[in-house]
């Protein structure tokens, strides 16, 4: 064990060299010692190691006892958070995991976001009737071209890496902060909600002008030859305001969904992943199941801001008050879900891919730089 709680050296014990040392600590020290669940347990102390399957069969042994008799064992010591490596991971680290994540998601996700946007159009030019997903992207790369779903990318991901910056470090910092105020020493639902809408306000100031020029790119016969093109055209017809034109929509969407999102995001690794350890494969699955809670959920909303993004010819003159009276007078109930599967398609791997991406950079960064903070003071 070295300092800070930080562990970085498995021993690996048999069945009964786990049995013997058990058997020698209960008899000097007169405790009773129980393993629960792969966890050795103290009556007195609470947890004092784990194990955990190596890749050879045989079982890790991770102690937590290794302390001086002055220390007091915390719960996020007990529980090995690794997101407390040594004392959480700096904002830096937010920042670049965060980045780095949002860039992956995005751009790897780019094609059925593509497809969602035309799917959404409430009234689709004929060349644009979908069947599905897979129906959509085979037609859009049979009639416009291979190159067709990923026109745009390029102005995503500019955006995305700042935005996801301070979505995740926002986040981060509040969610804490809320925590140890309203729940100390616990996961705090509300903290989740709040820490989540706060990051949203952030991400989409930034986030905004890049999906106004994307979804205007992805929409079947869009005039424009490119992403400056694009933005030169915006601002001489319509002004700087129509690059923030939804903003208020998207974050009307975005704060309930973020909301939803990492709340149930935290409440499914309370049940995954309990100890907060880094589990690729509880990130992965928490993410999905997260995303397509709160994307099936906010769908209506995400119609309507599609239609301001676009400004359909039929709907040019449309205001923010106006676009759910829009929306219902076109296409009545069924129009506000408009796009749904390929939204659900689109966010379940998306969460996925953000949270696992991220939850390993934050890992290996906090990780790294606690090696760093070990060598500094061995040299000292």
């Amino acid at each position: 064990m070295e300092a800070g709680g930080f562990v970085s050296r498995q021993t690996s014990l048999d069945a009964s060299g786990v049995d013997r040392r058990v058997a020698a600590s209960a008899g000097a020290a007169g405790t009773d010692f129980r393993i629960l669940g792969g966890r050795l347990m103290s009556a007195s102390e609470g947890l004092l190691g784990s194990f955990s399957p190596s890749t050879t069969g045989e079982q890790d042994f991770v102690s937590v006892l290794h302390r001086s008799p002055a220390e007091t064992p915390t719960s996020a010591e007990a529980d090995m958070d690794y997101e407390g490596l040594p004392q959480g991971a700096s904002t830096s680290t937010h920042m670049l995991a965060g980045s780095v994540a949002g860039i992956m998601e995005h751009c790897l996700m780019y094609p059925i976001d593509c497809v969602k946007t035309r799917m959404q159009s409430l009234q689709p030019e004929p060349g644009a009737r979908y069947r599905s997903v897979v129906d959509a992207l085979r037609q859009i790369v049979r009639t416009e071209g291979v190159w067709r779903p990923i026109r745009g990318v390029n102005v995503l991901a500019v955006g995305a890496g700042p935005a996801h910056a301070l979505y995740f470090a926002c986040y981060e910092k509040i969610k804490f902060s809320l925590s140890d105020a309203v729940h100390p020493g616990a996961n705090s639902h509300f903290a989740n909600g709040v820490a989540g809408c706060m990051a949203t306000v952030l991400h989409d100031a930034i986030m905004n002008p890049a999906e106004v020029v994307k979804q205007r790119l992805q929409m079947f016969n869009s005039p424009y030859r490119g992403v400056l093109d694009c933005m030169g055209a915006l601002l001489r017809r319509e002004g700087p305001a129509s690059f923030y034109r939804s903003y208020t929509t998207q974050l009307t969407m975005n704060v309930p969904f973020q909301a939803l999102h990492f709340m149930t995001y935290e409440y499914l690794q309370e049940l995954l992943n309990p100890h907060r350890q880094y589990n690729p494969s509880s990130h992965m699955v928490s993410g999905a199941l997260a995303g397509a809670v709160a994307a099936a959920a906010t769908t209506p909303l995400d119609v309507c801001k599609t239609l301001l993004n676009t400004q359909e010819a039929q709907a040019i003159h449309v205001i923010q008050a106006e676009a759910f009276r829009t929306v219902y007078r076109m296409g009545g109930v069924p129009a506000f879900f408009r796009g749904v599967q390929a939204r659900i398609i689109y966010q379940m791997p998306s969460t996925a891919i953000s949270w696992s991406v991220y939850e390993f950079f934050k890992y290996v960064l906090t990780k790294r730089r606690h090696q760093r903070r070990l060598r500094g003071d061995g040299d000292r």
